[in-house]
């Protein structure tokens, strides 16, 4: 109760440390779920655009994998896979962000590194299309023309009617690796921020806080 109380103060590192607290005194609770979804939850909403550290969201996504594990038939625990997604995908977000200013740059392997980064550590995010074509734009100013192929056969295997694969196909057909395509100014990326009516200060949380 405690910990819920100030959650919903939005004094997240006292409810955190009230929920890690709970769970070193009663780690069997049939709340301790809650407790585990209270602390990824003080994480989550605060985490910040993507031009920002990410540590905050490194440690939502520690506590709502945490609590898969532990409780994946938990009532909480599709929330959390939910939100899971959606850190993976802003941490994804901050590597395209530095890697489009390496290549803004010209730091083009320090840019290759990143995007690649991204297609090995968070495949199943909406940034790895992109993330492949920059790395075939990288490639090419790199001067590995073959490298860049393999990259965007790949692309256009995965992602067949992708429009980065549109723009990766154009480019290795049409352009050599002297005359790439300057590089687009990056759409702002989105905070992937909770709903209001999704957040458990509403309905679950309620419940789960209530004796």
């Amino acid at each position: 109760m405690s910990s819920y109380a100030a959650y919903k103060a939005h004094k997240y590192n006292e409810a955190i440390l009230a929920a890690q607290r709970f769970l070193s005194l009663h780690p069997g609770n049939r709340d301790a779920d809650y407790a585990y979804y209270l602390i990824g939850l003080c994480y989550y909403e605060r985490i910040v655009d993507v031009k920002r550290d990410q540590k905050i969201t490194d440690q939502a996504l520690s506590s709502f994998t945490e609590l898969v594990r532990r409780y994946p038939d938990s009532r909480y625990a599709n929330d959390a896979r939910l939100k899971i997604d959606l850190t993976r995908d802003q941490l994804a977000g901050k590597e395209m962000a530095v890697g489009r200013w390496y290549q803004l740059r010209h730091e083009y392997l320090a840019a290759s590194k990143r995007f690649k980064a991204v297609i090995d550590n968070y495949e199943t995010t909406s940034h790895v299309p992109e993330a492949m074509h920059r790395l075939v734009e990288t490639y090419l100013r790199l001067g590995l023309r073959e490298e860049a192929r393999r990259v965007g056969a790949v692309l256009g295997y995965n992602y067949p009617g992708n429009r980065w694969y549109r723009r990766t196909y154009a480019l290795l057909e049409n352009v050599g690796p002297e005359q790439v395509l300057p590089l687009e100014k990056p759409e702002p990326a989105e905070k992937p921020a909770a709903k209001p009516e999704d957040k458990p200060g509403d309905k679950d949380a309620q419940k789960a806080a209530t004796p």
